[in-house]
């Protein structure tokens, strides 16, 4: 077979167009599920095959290691021939390799260190210290941390950041300074630093720059839309004059703005490179119809966008099902019914995905799957009590009932940092292990032997004079209270408000939903059993091993960011309420609200036959309760592709004709009011919480004592008050 046709013959027409354009420029704009990887992969190929590329002249540029590989493999499958000189790989791994070969012109040290995150914001907070700014209320680590990466990635160095005046801003460029002077002195290299320094490099550097734009003759990019300030710089200068640019990209899936990408980098395509050719990719091969038509009509709402529709073949398939359940536990109860029909209809739990905005609600649903003992994983995260901000508090209830527990002392002593060093600490595990006693006894009895530094001794007084207190806070108060107690004075809250990031603020709303959970954990005989109870439930909750091993045998649970790329047979996206999706960080920013709604396609493009959206009438989180509306993406989706079930089935089917009731029994006569005590036939007792309405359309919210909040038509609730 001629090797044109081999490589063209799986392809659609449009496809085969894409992967055999000629010499230029192109943008190739690829709606969800349209092949995007088999096109960028085909072409790789077709410019070997049919052009007479060398691989040596191809530089593939993707956004994650996995997808370089897997990338790598399918080009290898197509060529049946080695790819070891074609560089494939992700923006800081390339920039890595470069700098690896040009150390010299880079000042660098041949074998120069990368400082991941963690080793980055620890040496700030060392920098900080050396600056006398130990107040970490305002001078966060971690928002020195976002500065210095902030301004690499828009290319800037210290001496590059403009003088506005502001004292605390000139005080972070001298930490910035500061901090690069370390990293120049020991030969440290940070993430954003990689780009910078070889976007740096082929300014300084005219030749090496023109020997790499003779050499990539093309320059393939995936996830165009993905790109931030310093990488698509990167990009265009080592193009040139010379390279040839194949970009795929997808404006509509552009949902991470929050971390510098930047969707408007697609736009600016066409100014930089005049001659560039678009083509959109729009047969969907993953969903059906119906779910394609809702998406569609979502994502059109935003007005910023290159715009594309996407299509398909294959069968309209069922309705979108729109759930409105009373609470969030009547949520979670919804979705476990549909996720067991599906395995009796031999479906696997393989084929399900859970979708949510934060990982906080996450636990509700954790629960319900582990009570039944339905396998299910956390996809792209941890379980709720893995996770840093969960353990840290667990480690302090652990302590308090065990003072052995050696590892929940290693875990608190310094957490949140209260002054007690690692020259201490090591003097406790010494003593401790040469009078073969616990950290907590060796701690107590060296006190008393006034064996520490003053400072050390007052740290470790205070620490134990807190233990005390909880103890005491232990025999008098709820676990729920006693939880918040720990949270408040041990300093853990005022540690985590000081990230300011969406990280920061996911780990304070994870600790409220603690305290929740504890509330709601069955009660035993006393509060150390109900605590050692609580404590074994956190541990038996981890995953079989065996489990994680079988990938197609759980159910995926995960926000919607990690669900990017992924497909599933039956997807759910829960909490689809106004301020949780969208955020309501969103509501004053049209940009924020579009990449939310950009979030919405793309976890409803997930979904391959069948789509449930569910939201709730009261939802409790982080905390507090709510009565949040329906999203506004639900709005947005044609009546005819919906069906509703739940409470909403009910809003959309009740018809009230004044017919049906005798002018004694019109609710306009009820003199019902919030917070009476009412009756229902059926749910029984209950505190009435809001009216909504008047007249023949009125209906009511009540709470009731044995079965949550309902919404119920006032017309035909057959309430009597009590």
């Amino acid at each position: 077979m001629d090797v044109s046709i081999s490589l063209l013959h799986s392809l659609n027409k449009i496809q085969q167009e894409t992967v055999s354009i000629a010499q230029g420029h192109c943008l190739v704009l690829a709606g969800a599920g349209s092949g995007k990887t088999r096109v960028l992969t085909h072409r790789v190929a077709w410019l070997v095959k049919n052009q007479n590329t060398s691989p040596f002249n191809l530089l593939v540029v993707t956004f994650t290691n996995k997808a370089a590989g897997e990338m790598q493999k399918r080009i290898e499958s197509l060529l049946d021939q080695s790819t070891k000189s074609l560089w494939i790989g992700t923006f800081h791994r390339l920039a890595h390799r470069f700098l690896r070969i040009h150390y010299q012109e880079a000042r660098l040290p041949k074998e120069f260190q990368i400082l991941d995150s963690e080793d980055q914001f620890r040496l700030i907070r060392q920098i900080l210290k050396n600056h006398n700014l130990t107040d970490e209320t305002k001078w966060s680590p971690r928002k020195v941390q976002w500065f210095i990466n902030h301004n690499k990635d828009k290319g800037e160095y210290p001496q590059h950041i403009l003088d506005d005046g502001n004292p605390d801003t000139q005080k972070m460029v001298q930490i910035y300074l500061d901090y690069q002077r370390y990293c120049e002195r020991n030969g440290l290299v940070d993430f954003a630093e990689l780009l910078l320094r070889s976007y740096k490099l082929w300014q300084y550097y005219p030749d090496l720059l023109t020997h790499y734009q003779t050499r990539f003759t093309h320059i393939l990019v995936d996830e165009f839309q993905d790109t931030n300030a310093i990488q698509y710089e990167w990009l265009r200068l080592l193009i040139g004059q010379q390279g040839t640019l194949f970009a795929v990209g997808d404006d509509d899936q552009a949902i991470y703005g929050w971390r510098g990408a930047r969707v408007e980098n697609i736009q600016q395509l066409t100014h930089d490179f005049p001659s560039i050719r678009t083509i959109r990719l729009e047969q969907n091969y993953r969903s059906t119809s119906t779910i394609l038509a809702a998406a569609n009509a979502v994502i059109s709402c935003n007005k910023a966008r290159l715009g594309k529709n996407l299509w398909t073949e294959d069968e309209k398939g069922i309705p979108i099902q729109i759930y409105k359940g009373s609470n969030e536990q009547e949520e979670a109860n919804f979705c476990l019914t549909q996720i067991l029909s599906w395995k009796k209809q031999k479906g696997s739990y393989g084929d399900i995905a859970l979708l949510y905005r934060t990982n906080a609600q996450s636990r509700i649903f954790e629960d319900l799957l582990f009570q039944h003992k339905i396998p299910y994983r956390i996809y792209g995260g941890l379980r709720f009590f893995e996770r840093l901000e969960i353990k840290d508090t667990l480690a302090y209830l652990r302590f308090l009932i065990q003072r052995e527990n050696d590892s929940a002392f290693g875990r608190i002593i310094n957490m949140p940092p209260r002054g007690i060093g690692a020259q201490t600490l090591s003097q406790i595990r010494g003593y401790a292990q040469n009078q073969a006693i616990s950290l907590w006894q060796a701690t107590i009895k060296l006190l008393e032997q006034k064996s520490f530094t003053p400072r050390s001794n007052h740290a470790l007084n205070n620490f134990c004079q807190f233990i005390q207190d909880i103890e005491t806070i232990f025999q008098s108060s709820s676990l729920a209270q006693l939880t918040e107690y720990i949270l408040e004075k041990s300093g853990l809250v005022t540690h985590y408000e000081k990230d300011k990031s969406e990280r920061g603020q996911a780990r304070l709303d994870n600790l409220k939903e603690l305290i929740q959970a504890i509330a709601q954990f069955q009660p035993e005989d006393s509060n150390s059993e109900r605590l050692s109870s609580f404590l074994a439930y956190t541990t038996l909750g981890e995953e079989d091993p065996k489990q994680t091993q079988q990938t197609n045998t759980y159910v995926q649970l995960m926000t919607l960011h990690a669900a990017k790329g992924l497909e599933f047979p039956l997807v759910f996206i829960v909490g689809m309420e106004e301020s949780l999706f969208p955020n309501a960080q969103s509501f004053s920013n049209s940009s924020k609200l579009e990449e939310e709604r950009r979030l919405c396609y793309v976890g409803m493009t997930r979904a391959r036959s069948q789509l449930y959206l569910t939201y709730v009438n009261c939802r409790r989180l982080y905390g507090s309760e709510s009565y949040p509306k329906p999203s506004r993406f639900i709005s947005e989706i044609p009546d005819q592709l919906t069906q509703g079930l739940g409470m909403h089935q009910a809003t959309n089917t009740i018809q009230i004709s004044p017919s049906t009731y005798s002018k004694e029994e019109s609710p306009k006569s009820l003199q019902f009011r919030k917070g009476q005590r009412v009756h229902h036939p059926k749910f029984g007792e209950g505190v009435l919480l809001a009216i909504i309405g008047e007249g023949e359309t009125a209906e009511v919210e009540v709470k009731f004592y044995s079965f949550g909040i309902k919404q119920l038509a006032l017309i035909y609730a057959k309430l009597r008050s009590i």
